[in-house]
């Protein structure tokens, strides 16, 4: 009886573990496909005439926080000033 529960416990076990799994490899599929779209925008920009590597940093700045993106501005004007730039 005692290789019943074992038994039991190790399907459940097993099976858990493969729930884990295809989620994983689900959201990775999706993660792959949103990558996918994301470099279709940015080949539809450059279409355009856009430039995709200034569109990206304007993303990133986007992302950042408004106070510490200006910190580095003000840092980076008075690096710039210091080396007559």
């Amino acid at each position: 009886m005692n290789d019943s529960v074992t038994d039991t416990a190790s399907t459940v076990a097993g099976q858990e573990l493969r729930q884990f799994v295809e989620r994983y490899e689900r959201l990775e599929a999706e993660k792959k496909d949103i990558a996918d779209a994301q470099k279709e925008v940015m080949a539809e920009a450059k279409g355009r005439g856009y430039d995709v590597k200034v569109l990206r940093k304007i993303v990133a700045l986007r992302k950042r926080d408004a106070n510490d993106l200006a910190e580095e501005e003000a840092v980076l004007e008075m690096y710039k000033a210091a080396l007559g730039m």
